[in-house]
């Protein structure tokens, strides 16, 4: 299962793009600025959720146009052809429109076809930086694997919004829209703890399956800030309601969750780890998360300028386990020497100026 006839039209740089004839790997290759990373975000925006940049619809148009922007793809499964496609309209600025085979959809139905995993030289500060990165990098690998995450996830901070409002009024909250609104927080909120705990839990079971050298090998723990199942967290937000009240927001639940990651040889955390470890043990997590992800779906991975900050053992032993991930690689560079060892073998492009053409 691969995507295929990729088009990109009226994307960041790129006014009308197309690419054809995929392969397994498929490399972007151009200066910085050319608009290769703007491929793999328009990429990743066949999945639910905002992308790898996290940027605002509007952003995403291109300077000039006065419409909207559209990314479209065929996945070929089983000698079938799947169209996706997601777009914004200049009427709707900010709505992200979805179609299927040509009829409407959501963007979450995007998670039933395809499993989309990406690197990006952004997350190198994973584990040092705010743990609300952490937990929005738990629910992207979680709706990867479970496309009814990135649902649970949405209604729940909708849930937690409305509550922080109501315990910020100048009014004391009614109970009883207290208690409605934390009944939806229950209910998704310990779905999305679950998923969460799956998550971690499949992912250390692939890590251990996997070499220890030569990436550093990374020890997983999900610890969350509340009792992971419904009665516990409805008696824990009742309980705290007089807490929250003073601090005018909700204090505990799951988006106070945490991601603890050790480096699992040394024993020592991720954050304290040399900067080479921590981008190793990013990359064992992202490998080990693909492999996970291309089970029963299509699925694709995206990394953004990966190979040029590893060594040659290092970029050998990357290749050798994206052969047999599953997934469909994607990744960028300035230059091709890097992929020397895999040029044979891969779909290439050149990248200049928002145009592509196969190198």
């Amino acid at each position: 299962m691969a995507l295929d006839r990729i088009s990109l039209t009226d994307f960041r740089n790129h006014g009308s793009t197309e690419l054809g004839d995929t392969a397994q790997f498929n490399l972007l290759v151009g200066e910085n600025g050319a608009g290769k990373t703007n491929i793999l975000e328009a990429l990743s925006l066949l999945a639910p959720g905002r992308g790898l940049r996290r940027a605002a619809l509007c952003d995403m148009v291109r300077n000039g146009s006065d419409a909207g922007f559209g990314v479209g793809a065929s996945l070929l499964q089983d000698g079938e052809a799947v169209r996706l496609a997601t777009y914004s309209e200049s009427a709707n600025p900010g709505r992200r429109r979805v179609r299927i085979n040509g009829a409407e959809s959501s963007a979450t139905s995007l998670g039933e076809w395809l499993a989309v995993t990406w690197l990006t030289p952004a997350m190198d500060g994973l584990f040092t930086g705010a743990a609300g990165d952490r937990r929005r990098y738990m629910d992207r690998l979680a709706l990867a694997l479970e496309p009814a995450h990135a649902s649970h996830a949405a209604r729940y901070e909708g849930a937690l919004r409305e509550r922080n409002r109501l315990l910020s009024d100048l009014r004391e909250p009614e109970s009883a829209w207290l208690d409605a609104i934390e009944a939806q927080m229950v209910q998704h909120g310990s779905a999305l703890m679950a998923g969460r705990a799956r998550l971690v839990e499949t992912l250390a079971v692939r890590l251990a399956e996997m070499p220890a050298e030569p990436f550093a090998r990374p020890a997983l723990t999900y610890a969350p800030s509340a009792p992971d199942h419904s009665d516990g967290l409805s008696q824990a937000l009742y309980d705290n309601r007089k807490r929250d009240r003073a601090a005018q927001r909700t204090l505990l639940g799951p988006h106070r969750d945490e991601l603890e990651v050790i480096h699992a040889a040394k024993r020592v955390p991720a954050a304290q780890s040399s900067t080479g470890e921590q981008k190793a043990m990013l990359v064992a997590m992202t490998l080990a998360h693909a492999g996970l992800a291309a089970q029963g779906r299509a699925g694709l991975l995206l990394l953004d300028e990966v190979a040029a900050h590893l060594d040659p053992v290092r970029r050998a032993a990357l290749f050798e386990q994206l052969r047999s991930s599953g997934a469909q690689v994607w990744m960028t560079g300035t230059e091709p020497a890097p992929f020397s060892s895999i040029a044979t073998e891969s779909a290439v492009w050149a990248v200049t100026a928002g145009s592509v053409t196969r190198a």
